[in-house]
């Protein structure tokens, strides 16, 4: 038995270093390469096996109004687009060097979850990915369920409201001050300087 078990452990480590061997020769670790179909059905599968069966089922208790949506669609352009963008493509640049990377939230990826199983990712995060954890921790937490009712309508947004999500879009300081500046070269008082 003793050597049976020693024999396994050599065998899994040959293993092991064999993986790290061939993962450090294909340029190692980064985050700029597509993941592999195996590491994406992993991934797929792992944030299924993360949702514990109870939140699955999980109905959405904030009713479905045009308030509910518009304070929904201004938090997450705030909150939310500047990993996974205003439409939920995941087409900015930090959803795009995320490993894996942001996804496409209008897919059937993510609208095939449930209310709960979105409401739980929200929550909780994703372990192994940019997905924090966010959100009030308690079962009702009402700005989360009306992202639940949000990233539903992402599939149908309109140019209107994607033009209303960019002002709520976060500016760093740096944008600012170009913006600013780009204004006073426009109306001539950097010459005056």
């Amino acid at each position: 038995m003793g050597k049976r078990i020693t024999i396994a452990a050599l065998a899994l480590l040959v293993v092991a270093a064999s993986g790290i061997w061939w993962i450090a020769s294909a340029g190692g670790f980064s985050t700029r390469q597509e993941p592999t179909a195996m590491e994406a059905m992993l991934a797929r599968k792992a944030r299924r096996l993360a949702i514990p069966s109870n939140a699955k089922n999980l109905p959405n208790p904030v009713e479905l109004t045009p308030a509910v949506m518009d304070e929904a669609r201004r938090h997450y352009a705030d909150h939310c687009a500047t990993c996974h963008a205003n439409d939920g493509s995941g087409n900015t640049e930090m959803g795009k060097n995320l490993y894996p990377k942001a996804p496409d939230m209008r897919g059937e990826a993510t609208q095939s979850l449930t209310d709960g199983e979105l409401y739980f990712v929200i929550q909780n995060g994703i372990r192994l990915s940019g997905m924090p954890a966010w959100g009030e921790k308690s079962d009702h937490d009402h700005a989360s369920w009306a992202l639940v009712h949000f990233i539903r309508r992402l599939p149908q947004l309109s140019p209107t409201e994607l033009q209303d999500m960019r002002q709520f879009n976060p500016v760093s300081r740096m944008e600012l001050k170009e913006e600013q500046e780009e204004e006073e070269f426009l109306n001539g008082e950097s010459e005056k300087k």
